[in-house]
Formats: structure tokens, C-alpha cells, sequence
């Protein structure tokens, strides 16, 4: 948090321990501010988490102005690891920890400072369901990241610490939408992305470490091969994998690869595609303009992700009517049928290299 047209004096580290502490305050409730220059909290994330009507409402009960600044997923990384004073608060995917906290730009939160912190779901602490319930641990699952040995420490840890790395608030299980009145029969495999059927009609995320995996899980549907893990590919396995993907490409089976949440409900929208990787709130958007669209369950599972510290964004539009039911039932039945979850591979460089390649060929 800063004040307006302060000095550029303030520390990286003591910046940090600002959003620290306001991360407490998301789980406790805003403190009241009173001060007599006006405060801005620069929020840096994607636009799928960030809200006029949120940032309103904190104005109005803490005095504090939010300044979004809404990047891609790549470029959140990217300005974490490059920029720590260019932010006070970060909205970070789990998967993306991995390349962040080795920079140092992160400190642990103190989880003993944050009420309710013994509360959160152990999808994140312990990788199961509250039930009990195991759950598909393939590539950068929460849990794996969650703890950090010390409060400034490079390493995560193993086992549990008074030390996290973020709390989280919106994370999913993520599966392909589908325009249902444009498909005349059921979907349920992955390996219906590539089917020759939707030829100049799909389309895939273009954002390496989570495309890839969507591609994983149409190779593994489709027969072709089977990964020892999805999220942590050999050089081999990104080869095979980047090999199908470019086939069906130069086939002419991509109308778009998108990287934008905006695009992504476009496209499907308008009916220039009918089946695409998706996210939950872009189905939800299609269908508030009166287009069905469907969040389509699949038989091989789902890709799961999570971020943390980010406010969900109601915007005051009507979504879905009371008992609605949501698309692949309870919340048990789809984090229970996670398979695995985003990640940065240890072959990550070489992922890129190659997925630049596939963009183009």
C-alpha cells in the first residue's frame, strides 16, 4: 500500500510486509483507515478477478483507492518476478509459484496473524477433499506450494509451517465448454477437441504451461499415450505432445488461440467456435447473454488451478436463477474428479520453445 505521490523511499521488502498484512485483512475484514492523504493499493492480476464494484466498496469502508492493474497470467509472473515495486498486493496463481518464490520477491504470510487460517479447505493443505477424499496431485497441486520453510526463505517445505505463500480464495476445476446447440452429440471426452467434426471450430489457451495440459489430457483420451505426470512432462513427452497438436493445426482444426478471458467469450459467442478450452466465469458470461453454453464434465477428469489472495467479481448481472444447477454437480463431484493440476514443468524452457514453435507453425 502507498501513499499518493509519496517518495519512492519505501523499501521492496517493507512494501511487501504492506500486502502481507492487508492479506490478513482479507480474512479478518478491512481495518478502518483514517488518514488524511489518500492511500492506493496497486493490485496486479488478471482482469478475471478484478471489479469496479469491489474497489468501490473498499473505498467507501477503508479509505483506500484499488488500482487495478490487470495483465495476463504470463505477464503477472512476469512483472513478480521482474517489477516488485511496480505492485503492493499480488493476485498469483499456485502453478506460478514455482518461478516467484525463488526470485525472493515474496515473503510468507504468518498463518498464526490470520483468523480462520486453520479453516482453509485442505484442497490446499493437505490435497483432499473435507470428506477425506484423495485428489489428483499431477503438476503444481496447492499443497506442493503452500508452505515455505521460513518466512523469507527461497524453498518450500514438505510439511506443514506457520508460513504460507498465499491464501487462497477463487480456484476451480477447469474442463472444455461446448456450445450444445451447435453440437448434435454428446460430449464427453477430451479427445473431442481435436475431432475432425469441429474442424476450424475449436480452440485451445494460448498460455504454454496450461495449454499444454489441456493437450495432455486429449493425448491421453485419445489413446495415444500415457503420462507419469501431466504437469512434469519429459522432453520426450512435450515432443509427442507438441507433435499432435501442430498435425491438427496445420489440419486446420484451430479457429483461434486465445489468451484473453474477453476472447475466449467472444468466440464462443458468436459462434465461431463451438467447442474451446474454457474458464468457468467466461461459460457463465456466454450464457448471460442468453447463448447456452455448457461447462462440459468429462469422463478422463478435470485440470484444476487455484489463486490466491484475489476477490471473486460480481458485477450486479443476473448469471443464474435460483437452483440453477451448476454445470458438473457438486463441489465434491468436481474437485473430487481433479486429475491433475496447473504447473510449471522442470522443462519449462524447452515447453516454451516448443509451444512457440506449434503458435508458429
Amino acid at each position: 500500500m502507498r501513499k499518493k505521490n509519496t517518495q519512492h523511499g519505501l523499501s521492496r521488502r517493507a512494501m511487501l510486509k504492506g500486502a502481507g498484512a492487508v492479506a490478513g485483512a482479507a480474512i479478518t475484514g478491512f481495518p478502518a483507515v483514517h488518514a488524511q492523504e489518500p492511500k492506493v493499493l496497486r493490485y496486479l492480476g488478471t482482469a478475471v478477478n478484478q471489479s469496479a464494484d469491489i474497489a468501490k466498496k473498499a473505498k467507501e469502508d477503508t479509505g483506500i483507492t484499488i488500482e487495478y492493474i490487470p495483465v495476463t497470467t504470463d505477464e503477472v509472473t512476469k512483472r513478480a518476478i521482474t517489477q516488485p515495486n511496480s505492485f503492493d498486493l499480488l493476485d498469483e496463481e499456485y502453478f506460478s509459484l514455482r518461478k516467484v518464490i525463488p526470485s525472493g520477491n515474496l515473503i510468507g504470510m504468518d498463518a498464526k496473524r490470520i483468523k480462520n487460517a486453520e479453516k482453509i479447505t485442505p484442497i490446499f493443505t493437505k490435497g483432499e477433499l473435507p470428506s477425506g477424499k484423495k485428489i489428483g496431485d499431477q503438476g503444481t497441486a496447492p499443497k506442493k506450494v503452500f508452505y515455505l520453510e521460513a518466512q523469507n526463505s527461497k524453498k518450500f517445505a514438505t510439511s506443514p509451517t506457520q508460513w504460507i505463500t498465499l491464501i487462497p480464495t477463487t480456484y476451480n476445476a477447469d474442463t472444455l465448454g461446448i456450445r450444445p446447440d451447435l453440437i448434435k452429440h454428446p460430449i464427453e471426452s477430451w479427445k473431442e477437441l481435436l475431432n475432425p467434426e469441429f474442424k476450424g471450430k475449436a480452440a485451445i489457451l494460448n498460455i504454454p504451461s496450461i495449454g499444454i495440459m489441456d493437450a495432455a489430457l486429449v493425448v491421453e483420451a485419445s489413446g495415444i499415450h500415457k503420462y507419469t505426470d501431466k504437469g512434469n512432462m519429459t522432453k520426450p513427452e512435450i515432443d509427442l505432445t507438441m507433435k499432435v497438436l501442430t498435425e491438427a493445426k496445420k489440419a486446420g482444426q484451430f479457429r483461434a488461440f486465445w489468451q484473453d478471458f474477453n476472447e475466449s467469450v467472444n468466440l464462443m459467442a458468436s459462434g465461431e467456435v463451438v467447442i474451446q478450452s474454457m474458464w468457468s466465469p467466461a461459460v457463465t458470461a456466454v450464457r448471460s447473454k442468453g447463448i447456452p453454453c455448457t461447462y462440459q464434465p468429462l469422463k478422463e477428469g478435470y485440470r484444476a488451478w487455484a489463486a490466491g489472495f484475489g476477490i471473486h467479481a460480481p458485477d450486479g448481472t443476473l448469471l443464474e436463477k435460483a437452483g440453477t444447477v451448476r454445470d458438473g454437480g457438486s463441489f465434491a463431484d468436481r474437485m473430487g474428479s481433479v486429475v491433475c493440476w496447473n504447473s510449471v514443468m522442470d522443462e519449462n524452457d524447452y515447453l516454451v520453445k516448443k509451444w512457440n514453435e506449434f503458435i508458429a507453425a
